[in-house]
């Protein structure tokens, strides 16, 4: 698992999580909303993706529910990254297909190890 598409609409959080990746030898792209995700998703085939929810235009639970139901790109795990920190949000986020769901600021360390479990 080398090709990591960040959606963030944050240029600090893309940043951020750019260099642990970059640090750690992925390959990283971005995209700052959800419909240019999806256009980057398509073109690009990344191995993952780190969802950010609270953006313009669609918002992460509906980008991650529209990768979950496209037979093309179901396969493409999602791990959301979000400051909404509800138990409920949570939930919900997995139940739209994310693989795991991280609260901003995200630990290094528990997103690589999210990552590698993920890749294995």
């Amino acid at each position: 698992m080398q090709k990591i598409l960040i959606v963030d609409d944050s240029p600090t959080e893309r940043y951020y999580l750019t260099d642990i990746l970059v640090r750690n030898g992925f390959t990283v792209t971005t995209a700052d909303n959800g419909e240019d995700a999806l256009a980057k998703i398509r073109a690009e085939r990344p191995e993952l993706i780190l969802m950010d929810v609270v953006m313009p235009g669609a918002n992460g639970f509906q980008v991650t529910r529209s990768i979950a139901r496209d037979p093309e790109l179901a396969s493409v795990p999602v791990i959301i990254c979000s400051s909404k920190n509800q138990e409920t949000d949570r939930i919900w986020g997995m139940r739209q297909g994310a693989k795991d769901y991280f609260v901003k600021p995200v630990d290094p360390a528990k997103l690589l190890a999210t990552i590698a479990t993920l890749g294995a």
